[in-house]
């Protein structure tokens, strides 16, 4: 289970799935689903390939003032292998809740005597977290299935009035929430960004900090409006000690958390989804890396379920209501009440969320997910032959790529 630390010294670290990887993944820009162990994490980072890939392609076609490379763990030294992992957006862990975490090197070297800490932090946010957002915004849904958007970016500071030319390192990390991530990019004026900001997590080297845009100084991190947060404000995303001890005692025995819900709900049914995986995987074209997982929404417990597609499509001659209809009229409907019977029975969870991954022509991997969201005593209803398809589609979401479509069964096809 990935697990988050605070702060030690410098070193600075968002660690995933308990540890740094002993293997080399392809330097694809955002992490695969099969790297990835903590199963929500997993099915979110499945779940959303596509646009992560889009969104990786534009960064490293994006130019910004000096050179930016993704990687996942900005402390590896030269040499080794996590060095090489360039694997820098994924879905991870913080402080209680799932952030897409994007992070990466930006190759300047700040003067700290001409520019304090604050304007360095501000420069690097205008070059480098900004045009990032931006690029968010336009390839990420804005009804992503996570919390919020981190950004963690490391840059050299330079001291040349020093008995050598020192260069240090500082590493600015953002975690915008989800709302405030797709909103800062179209903010106008430093006043609107200026509040964004104050209200988001910011650290400089894993220290709560009051990033001020176009000052000299920070601003008095506790004058500003921000939520409390389960960990304490000398608490980060970091590196050694575990997050309990951190926290003080009265706050582990508060009442159970919705996430710690969802968790103890996945504990309870993971010998059945594994023994699924296992037995039936193939039979029901589960998604080996993105097995069920039950998430939360809104204030419902949804279960999410990846399948790959069967039908065959071609891009050029279908359009996304007909491979919608099809996909749900041809493959998931005369599967779905032996499915339903393989998957748990409880009443815990309202709702399944069904990806279904669609490839092209000879692609070998999914290039367009399509979901559809329903409600559970709709689906049996349906299984019950009580509901005709267009009846639950009705009754349900459906999304392409992550956009809400409306859909017609009978005229899309």
């Amino acid at each position: 289970m990935q697990r988050l630390w605070p702060m030690a010294r410098v070193a600075c670290r968002w660690i995933s799935c308990g540890a740094l990887l002993c293997a080399v993944t392809p330097a694809l820009g955002q992490v695969s689903p099969s790297a990835i162990l903590n199963p929500t994490l997993k099915a979110d980072e499945a779940r959303y390939l596509p646009q992560l890939r889009l969104l990786q392609q534009a960064i490293a076609a994006q130019k910004f003032s000096y050179p930016f490379r993704l990687t996942r763990y900005l402390d590896a030294h030269p040499g080794q292998r996590a060095a090489l992992d360039a694997n820098g957006i994924e879905f991870v862990h913080f402080q209680h809740r799932v952030v897409l975490k994007i992070s990466g090197v930006y190759q300047a070297a700040f003067n700290s005597e001409r520019l304090t800490g604050n304007e360095r932090a501000s420069q690097t946010l205008q070059d480098v977290v900004a045009p990032i957002l931006q690029l968010v915004s336009q390839y990420i849904p804005m009804n992503i299935d996570c919390d919020g958007i981190g950004m963690e970016i490391l840059y050299d500071t330079r001291d040349a009035n020093s008995a050598y030319d020192y260069e240090g390192r500082e590493v600015l990390t953002v975690v915008f929430s989800r709302e405030d991530a797709f909103a800062y990019p179209h903010a106008t004026g430093d006043a609107k960004r200026q509040e964004i900001l104050n209200r988001s997590d910011i650290y400089i080297d894993g220290k709560d900090y009051g990033l001020a845009l176009g000052q000299k100084h920070p601003l008095n991190v506790e004058a500003l409006d921000r939520a409390d947060q389960p960990l304490t404000r000398e608490a980060s995303i970091y590196a050694t000690e575990p997050v309990a001890a951190s926290m003080k005692k009265e706050d582990m025995t508060k009442s159970v958390s919705p996430l710690e819900d969802v968790g103890k709900l996945q504990a309870r049914y993971q010998p059945q989804i594994n023994a699924l995986i296992q037995q039936d995987g193939e039979k029901f074209h589960l998604e080996e890396n993105a097995p069920p997982t039950f998430k939360k929404d809104g204030n419902q417990i949804c279960l999410h379920v990846t399948l790959r597609n069967t039908l065959a499509f071609n891009r050029d001659t279908s359009s996304i209501y007909k491979r919608a209809a099809q996909s749900f009229d041809l493959f998931l409907a005369p599967e779905l009440k032996s499915l339903l019977t393989a998957l748990p029975q409880n009443s815990g969870y309202s709702s399944i969320s069904f990806s279904v991954q669609d490839r092209f022509g000879v692609e070998t991997r999914a290039s367009e997910m399509i979901e559809y969201i329903s409600p559970v005593e709709t689906l049996r209803e349906f299984a019950a032959n009580k509901l005709t398809s267009q009846d639950v589609i009705n009754q349900s979401i459906v999304l392409v790529n992550g956009v809400r479509i409306s859909l017609d069964l009978q005229e899309a096809e």
